[in-house]
């Protein structure tokens, strides 16, 4: 399936509402601005055919909290740009969610997330060429190139790579130019583990 980056491909059931008391979203909304600032999150009108990219979120409990679609655009977010994810079903290529804002079209991959690996509480997904390019070369799991953004496909790649090894936290994504994606057990976790890895790469660029 062709990348169609911003487009939503699952069915979604959204009711606008409030977003749960729990957690605490300011870490979201930091590192969203950490990565819109580095250029990992935005707007471009020339590339990806404009549309924004980027997301993150964060568990609770049932669910995630999750960036809102096309909010990569923005300088910085609010809890008013946020969507409540609180069912996700890939098989049936479905989500359930509330909030002031739809939830990210890359959604249903932060929900595999959640799902196979119940430790992880933060989720990044950034748009990075330099990593992307040098996932191979840095070890990461990269997702088979046939499995596109925000696709069921997507998520049981997610699944396979998280079943079939270890994981530092973080995986490229084959089917989705520039796509990657960080994890871990809190929001500055999984943040560091993405600027670690942005830091491998200029070591790589160096010894070359």
């Amino acid at each position: 399936m062709p990348d169609t980056e911003g487009v939503i491909q699952y069915e979604l059931d959204y009711r606008p509402g409030e977003l749960p008391t729990r957690p605490d979203p300011a870490p979201l909304l930091a590192w969203f601005r950490r990565c819109r600032a580095a250029g990992l999150i935005g707007q471009d009108p020339s590339r990806y055919d404009g549309y924004a990219y980027g997301n993150i979120s964060l568990r609770a409990d049932p669910g995630f909290l999750i960036t809102g679609n096309q909010s990569g655009g923005r300088t910085a977010l609010a809890p008013g740009d946020l969507a409540w994810v609180h069912g996700c079903d890939t098989e049936r290529n479905r989500l359930e969610a509330t909030g002031p804002a739809r939830p990210s079209s890359e959604a249903m991959s932060h929900g595999e997330i959640y799902r196979a690996l119940p430790e992880v509480r933060a989720v990044i997904h950034v748009h990075s060429p330099a990593l992307w390019h040098a996932a191979a070369a840095l070890g990461l799991p990269i997702t088979d190139p046939s499995a596109g953004q925000g696709t069921p496909a997507m998520a049981r790649e997610i699944r396979r790579l998280l079943r079939g090894r270890p994981s530092d936290g973080l995986l490229a994504m084959g089917g989705h130019e520039d796509g990657i994606i960080a994890f871990g057990p809190d929001m500055d976790a999984a943040g560091r583990r993405l600027l670690d890895a942005l830091d491998a790469v200029e070591r790589l660029s160096e010894a070359r």
